[in-house]
């Protein structure tokens, strides 16, 4: 015991003060993550007033710990679609961004005589602004829904998947301490390979594990499942020379695809928040206020930095994107400042000892200026537009907005057919190429030695060939089949006599890969003559695109991988959290799509769609009805409606909107006379030689049918309650115990 007691104390004194700092910090309405930074001060060596950690090397563990929590989260709320969505100007405006701010922090670095490797750590810590801390001032000033915030938001989801990428250049560049161009590709190109390997893998493998053991997990079950995905992707990923960090990120993308998505996240955030909140400690344990002091100048200089630079380089970007000026300088004004990611780069560059000691305490002190800035600098936005547009010479002014609207207006043209022919054509070589590849290095990195070791010669070279072309079969026959045959290629042909040869071409390039993999793959395992091999392998392709055995299976898996990818999705249009995708293609004809919940207290709540006849009445159409977990799609005229469903309708919006308001009408107004009026009430009636229920059953005597009330029990004149019988006559001396409301018993009592 007494060796974890230290840790014991560390992490006790450590989530104390981070305790009260997010109180007091939550009070002044200031980022959490400032508070824990100052928690991490206090409870440091270099504050003398309250006791200090003592087993750092551990604390610094567990915030590793919290870095792999932090992008797992982070990859957990991102999906592969939202790149797609974000747009041409988010995606100019973060390359912009992110490649300017390298630049202007190495060049600041540099000209502090800093070494290389620092300024080009600096360039990468204050090229990521912060997400957490810009969404929490949108919400905090109301801004959250204006159309600027959501630009902005792009760029920062575009910026977070760059930083990942970014890491591991930087991870890279600092192993082998070099800055030459052939390296930094062969990086690249690791990665581009590993991550589609990854993803495409994960996705086809992830959600039939999920969806196998679903009926076997509850909440700690599937904690467990993600958390130990998430660790297992880590030790992939630093085995084949990535960060943890990356590992995590990966994995929480993947998972990001499953319909158990929102599950596993609100699962992870009590971990991620107290791992999270380790990791910003230690962060604020590091800050040196002599080293501040010692440093007030570089401190200061970034920060100016910081603040121009982002300003500069979103504001063009911006620009460039063709937005207007307003909307490029509200959007650079918000983006003045440095946060997680900061802190995540210097945490690597020290793990890999190759920033030196002070770079540390100033990127903490420039984050905490500029994250205090930024709601003044978002509020300075407008101002600052005012005052530039007005002092802006009449042409600059007229040519800006020329381009923005230039720049929002529809374009007309039609996409190249080539260009989405060769597009669909290169995708498929690169996904399914990346397969082969990975499944040839499986296959003779384990396969082989295997057989080679259980099986004598030359049986174990024959029976790890066949295995090998057997996986690879359906990939292949995809590379080379897919698309031969689409409506682009068609198309193409028939467009022009000169488009046969190129398309020719592409058909013979795929053939050509397919046989180049199954002719490694025999050259490697048997050594004959070259011709033979490629007699041999010339077969094997023929006899893999022609076999029907194969063509189903690489449909199938080809199916299960796109089903996969699509079930979060489908899921939510499924039921009603998302617009199908037929709606965005009604607007063209003044046609809407919208959802309308029935209230619970509508009057017509019950009733069939032919007895209500919407269509007529207003000229909606009801295309699906979702009542809780059923969707009924199209539903027929003899389907109910009834209270609480959610109906998706389409119509115009002068229709649309008389709907809603007939459903806001038709809901019953609940005032005080009918609370009362609906009071339920218990009241003994007894049966006597005058009552007119004497002889008669309670199905005779009509009370649920005339009264609307219930017989809860008949009390016989012994003083025992029986249970209704429908059939049996009451008898004088009983007392019947009635239910129901307050008037209708009061009727019943009244004979």
């Amino acid at each position: 015991m007494s060796e974890i007691e230290p840790l014991i104390a560390d992490l006790a004194l450590i989530l104390i003060c981070a305790g009260l700092m997010t109180l007091v910090f939550k009070k002044l309405k200031q980022p959490l993550v400032l508070g824990y930074i100052v928690a991490g001060f206090i409870a440091s060596p270099h504050f003398a007033l309250t006791p200090s950690v003592i087993d750092t090397a551990s604390i610094h563990t567990w915030s590793d710990i919290g870095v792999i929590f932090l992008l797992f989260a982070l990859g957990l709320e991102f999906s592969f679609k939202k790149i797609v969505k974000v747009g041409g100007p988010a995606v100019i405006a973060a390359l912009t961004i992110i490649f300017g701010m390298i630049f202007l922090g190495f060049t600041v670095g540099s000209s502090f005589g800093w070494s290389k490797m620092d300024a080009l750590f600096l360039g990468g810590m204050i090229s990521m602004s912060s997400t957490t801390i810009i969404y929490k001032a949108f919400e905090d000033l109301g801004l959250a829904k204006k159309q600027f915030a959501g630009l902005v938001m792009s760029i920062l989801i575009l910026e977070d998947i760059l930083a990942v990428v970014l890491m591991v250049v930087l991870s890279t560049v600092a192993v082998s301490n070099n800055f030459e161009g052939r390296e930094l590709v062969m990086s690249v190109g690791k990665l581009a390979f590993f991550l589609v390997l990854w993803i495409v893998v994960g996705i086809y493998l992830i959600p039939l594990l999920l969806r196998w053991a679903k009926k076997l997990m509850n909440d700690e079950t599937l904690l467990v499942v993600a958390l130990g995905l998430c660790f297992g992707m880590v030790v992939v990923a630093a085995k084949t020379g990535f960060s943890a960090a990356f590992g995590a990120f990966i994995m929480g993308s993947i998972l990001a695809e499953t319909i158990e998505a929102e599950h596993i996240e609100r699962l992870v955030k009590p971990v991620k928040d107290l791992f999270g909140a380790i990791f910003f400690v230690s962060v604020g344990m590091m800050v040196d206020p002599a080293m501040i002091a010692q440093y007030w100048l570089p401190i200061v200089v970034i920060t100016l930095t910081v603040i121009v630079g982002q300003l500069f380089f979103a504001t063009t970007g911006v620009l460039l994107s063709g937005q207007p000026l307003k909307t490029a300088m509200q959007c650079g004004f918000s983006l003045t400042q440095i946060g997680e990611f900061a802190f995540i780069i210097a945490t690597l560059g020290v793990s890999l000892g190759v920033t030196g000691s002070f770079l540390y305490p100033i990127v903490v002190a420039v984050s905490v200026i500029t994250i205090f800035l930024t709601p003044y600098m978002i509020r300075l936005a407008e101002p600052a537009y005012g005052i530039v547009y007005k002092h802006l010479p009449g042409r600059v002014r007229t040519f800006m907005d020329n381009y923005a609207a230039s720049s929002a207006s529809p374009t007309t043209s039609k996409e190249s057919e080539w260009r989405k022919y060769l597009g669909s054509v290169l995708k498929v070589i690169l996904i399914y190429g990346i397969l082969c590849i990975a499944i040839n290095g499986l296959s003779f990195g384990l396969l082989v030695p295997f057989a080679s070791k259980w099986i004598p010669a030359p049986w174990a070279n024959i029976v790890s060939g066949a295995i090998t072309l057997a996986a690879l079969a359906p990939f292949l026959r995809t590379m080379v089949i897919k698309h031969s045959h689409s409506d682009a290629f068609q198309a193409l042909w028939e467009e022009n006599r000169a488009n046969r040869a190129p398309l020719v071409a592409t058909v013979v390039l795929r053939y050509a890969l397919a046989l180049g993999f199954v002719f490694y793959v025999l050259a490697r395992l048997f050594h004959i003559s070259v011709l033979l091999i490629f007699v041999l392998a010339f077969l094997v392709v023929f006899a893999i695109v022609s076999s029907r055995f194969i063509k189903r299976n690489a449909q199938r898996i080809e199916h299960t991988f796109m089903t996969n990818f699509r079930s979060r999705e489908l899921r939510a249009e499924y039921l009603g959290e998302k617009k199908p995708e037929y709606a965005s293609r009604l607007l063209s004809k003044d046609m809407h799509f919208a959802d309308f919940d029935i209230p619970a207290e509508i009057d017509w709540g019950g009733k069939t769609l032919a007895e209500l006849n919407l269509g007529q009445r207003f000229g909606i159409h009801v295309v699906s009805i979702l009542r809780g977990g059923l969707r009924i799609n199209i539903p027929k005229a003899n389907n109910r409606i009834f209270p609480q469903d959610r109906i998706q309708v389409i119509g115009s919006d002068a229709d649309l909107e008389a709907f809603g308001g007939h459903l806001q009408a038709s809901a019953i107004d609940l005032e005080d006379e009918r609370y009362h009026s609906g009071e339920m009430v218990l009241k003994c009636v007894p049966v006597t030689g005058t009552s007119p229920f004497l002889g008669h059953t309670i199905i005779d005597a009509g009370i649920r049918n005339r009264y609307h009330c219930l017989v809860a029990g008949v009390e016989k004149s012994d003083g025992t309650l029986h249970t209704p019988d429908a059939h049996a006559p009451f008898e004088e001396g009983d007392i019947l115990w009635i239910v129901g409301e307050k008037e209708d018993v009061e009727r019943v009592m009244e004979g």
